[in-house]
C-alpha cells in the first residue's frame, strides 16, 4: 500500500471502530430504557417496547455481525505480517498480533 491507501485504510479502521463502539453505546442505552419502562405494559407503551425491543434485536445480531467481520479482518492482518516476517513459533505469532 502507498501512504494515501494506508491513510485512507487506517480511517475506514477508525471509522468501523467507532460505529461498533456507537452501536454498543445505542443497546446498551436500549437495553436501559426497556428495563426501566418495564411496568409500562399497555397500549402504547406496549406497542413502542415491542418495536424497541425487536429493533434491539437486530441491533444486536448486526453487532455480532461487525465484531466478526473485525475479528477476522485483524486475524487476516496478523496472519500476513507473520508470513512477511517468517514468524515460525507460537509466542513470535501472538507478539505480532500486538504490534
Amino acid at each position: 500500500m502507498n501512504g494515501s491507501e494506508t491513510n485512507g485504510h487506517d480511517t475506514k479502521i477508525v471509522t468501523q471502530h467507532r460505529l461498533i463502539g456507537d452501536l454498543r453505546q445505542v443497546i446498551e442505552n436500549a437495553e436501559e430504557l426497556l428495563k426501566n419502562t418495564g411496568h409500562y405494559d399497555h397500549g402504547l407503551y406496549h406497542t413502542a417496547r415491542h418495536k424497541l425491543a425487536q429493533a434491539l434485536a437486530v441491533a444486536n445480531e448486526e453487532l455480532e455481525r461487525c465484531e466478526e467481520a473485525q475479528l477476522a479482518r485483524m486475524i487476516d492482518a496478523t496472519e500476513a505480517r507473520c508470513r512477511l516476517h517468517g514468524d515460525r513459533d507460537g509466542e513470535a505469532k501472538v507478539l505480532r498480533a500486538f504490534h
